[in-house]
């Protein structure tokens, strides 16, 4: 089960640097240095009791004084990210708690990156990571305008323009996956962050040419989920108590109405901020987070949107 403590920063810097991109610089008020971070690690700020919100990491691991995030304002989304950057100004505080990785960079030869949009951010300390140990790699970047992507021109300025290829929407359409990830390689590692659709075509193009096991994504968004849901026993073992978890309500839900404090941040299984260890039942796995194998150990699972196969699940609350 994960755990974790609450950390009060400050916001340093607050910086505009793509349409409706806001970067932001944290550290401690006291200078104190930051938890130790590795590439594809994420953050939750406490934007309020109710309003609880996970970014990717994308300054640098090595930096202990401050944590780096980038945030897209949504104004269609739940209201994160509205408050962002409506309240985070210079010297605003704010409670953050992490950071987590659910999101590797596993070592490989070789890597292939795919970015959509504010995806580009969690890929920004792998690019340094897979440079500083002289990998081969690619990153094919897409979004919707040059001007909304963030980092592009950092990133060509760095790298050079013969490794990355910047490809706004309005301009070449469609990223060219078959390109990108032709020549599949048991030993190149394929990671993608972006949207829901982008996420999908990768898969779908990687599962029909690429060996298992080489590709790794980050969702932003939750997988639909078409199965029907039932009523089950839910034990709690360290409190010693028994739960209905009904079909109209989250273990997550069911838990903290029982009066149980449970860290949580997406509600929408993309985070693992609240990864429980499961003692027994069989867990209906309904997260991005967890890859195939840890599904099959079931040995924990993501209780603001992971449900129960059977009739009874007996977890370590």
């Amino acid at each position: 089960m994960t755990t974790t403590c609450d950390l009060e920063l400050s916001v340093e810097q607050a910086e505009l640097i793509a349409d409706g991109v806001l970067a932001l610089t944290l550290r401690a008020p006291d200078g104190a240095d930051l938890p130790a971070w590795d590439p594809g690690a994420h953050i939750d700020l406490v934007l309020t009791p109710d309003l609880i919100r996970t970014y990717s990491l994308c300054g640098d691991p090595a930096d202990r004084r401050t944590w780096r995030i980038a945030v897209l304002n949504e104004p269609a989304g739940r209201g994160g990210s509205a408050h962002v950057h409506r309240e985070l100004a210079p010297g605003t505080k704010v409670t953050a708690r992490g950071p987590r990785n659910h999101f590797p960079l596993h070592p490989a030869p070789r890597y292939r990156f795919v970015a959509g949009g504010i995806g580009i951010t969690p890929l920004l300390p792998m690019l340094a990571a897979a440079e500083s140990v002289g990998a081969e790699w690619t990153l094919l970047y897409g979004g919707r305008t040059r001007q909304s992507m963030a980092y592009a021109d950092e990133l060509t300025a760095r790298y050079g323009p013969g490794r990355i290829r910047i490809a706004p929407h309005d301009e070449t359409g469609l990223l060219d996956l078959p390109a990108a990830l032709a020549d599949p390689d048991p030993d190149t590692r394929v990671y993608c962050c972006g949207p829901t659709p982008l996420l999908d075509a990768v898969t779908a193009h990687h599962t029909a040419n690429w060996p298992p096991g080489t590709l790794h994504l980050e969702r932003f968004q939750p997988l639909e989920q078409e199965t029907p849901l039932d009523s089950f026993e839910l034990e709690l073992a360290r409190s010693t108590r028994t739960l209905t978890v009904t079909p109209d309500q989250s273990v997550l839900e069911a838990v903290r109405s029982a009066g149980v404090e449970v860290l949580y941040s997406c509600t929408e299984g993309t985070c693992g901020t609240c990864e429980t260890d499961v003692l027994d039942g069989v867990p209906d796995h309904r997260d991005t987070v967890l890859t195939d194998a840890e599904r099959a150990t079931n040995e924990t699972m993501m209780i603001c949107v992971s449900r129960c196969k059977g009739t009874r699940l007996v977890l370590d609350l």
